[in-house]
């Protein structure tokens, strides 16, 4: 292997400026950020052990490993499926080929969902439903946060099921979670004190466009919100009357500009806006609503 032949016999920090040289000259984002973390993965090294053994020679076998996550970052494959992991509301997820990489505007909702419930009701066995759960993000940070909650996750993917069932033990929260193989709500009862969902939002259009690192890595049932990008959001309709208990609450991430709209397809059911948080963009990222006593 060419870049392999690169790196052998060459120090740390060398192998890094060249890493870091090859991702700006790419285009990508944070090639200097990028770099160190490919470095540190393929040598089972910290930033500070980085550093400190910078001028250390690289064998052979480092020198492929680097080269191998290197080609796959050059491929706009995303760090987080690099490493298999991504740290979401302060804790590590491991993430898989059926779920989507947690992404920082998604903590809005769990910001957003924090904020809409009273300490009182904090305090009290809240049942909370995640619908779509993915990697289990929305669900485990919640539990994380509400001391007595307990909650499901349902995803229509197994194997995303598994991904979050294993969060879950890793986070020391198996006992107050559980998992349902379903599409969204349908295979559920309620009562829910709390619904959340980040569901599909992207209009099957626009998926084209979107970064590399999205269009061709993370799952496109998971994307793929129909031709105007509101098909989940109308799926969920269906089942709120049914699993939300009175003056519950329902969170759902939007996509940019959807706020009006999502908050019309939600007003029939009998479900009033409660609060909006926006993104660091400024958009309108999370919608909490709230079902009448």
């Amino acid at each position: 292997m060419a870049d392999a032949d690169v790196y052998a016999g060459g120090s740390i920090d060398a192998a890094q400026r060249q890493l870091a040289r090859k991702f700006r000259q790419r285009g990508l984002d944070a090639p200097g950020l990028d770099a160190r973390i490919i470095l540190g993965h393929a040598l089972g090294l910290d930033r500070t052990a980085l550093a400190a053994h910078s001028g250390r020679v690289l064998t052979p076998e480092e020198a492929a490993d680097i080269a191998e996550l290197s080609a796959r970052r050059l491929g706009r494959e995303p760090i987080a499926r690099i490493l298999g992991h991504k740290e979401f509301w302060g804790l590590p997820f491991k993430v898989n080929a059926d779920t989507l990489v947690p992404r920082p505007e998604t903590e809005t909702v769990v910001e957003a969902t924090l904020s809409s419930l009273s300490d009182s009701r904090k305090a009290r066995g809240l049942s909370i439903v995640d619908l779509g759960t993915g990697s289990g993000a929305l669900l485990l940070a919640l539990l994380s946060e509400i001391e007595g909650a307990f909650g499901i996750g349902t995803d229509i993917s197994f194997a995303a099921l598994l991904c979050a069932r294993d969060n879950a033990a890793a986070l020391g929260l198996s006992a107050r979670a559980s998992f349902v193989v379903c599409n969204y709500a349908a295979g559920l009862s309620g009562p829910a004190d709390i619904l959340v969902s980040n569901p599909p939002y992207v209009a099957c259009g626009d998926i084209a466009g979107l970064q590399p690192e999205v269009r061709d890595f993370d799952p496109r049932r998971a994307l793929d919100g129909g031709p105007d990008g509101l098909d989940g959001y109308r799926a969920i309709t269906s089942d709120v009357c049914r699993l939300l208990a009175p003056g519950g609450v329902l969170a759902l991430e939007l996509g940019e500009g959807q706020l009006g709209t999502v908050t019309s397809i939600f007003a029939p059911v009998g479900l009033e806006p409660v609060t909006t948080r926006y993104d660091l963009s400024g958009i309108a990222r999370a919608l909490v609503m709230r079902a009448r006593p």
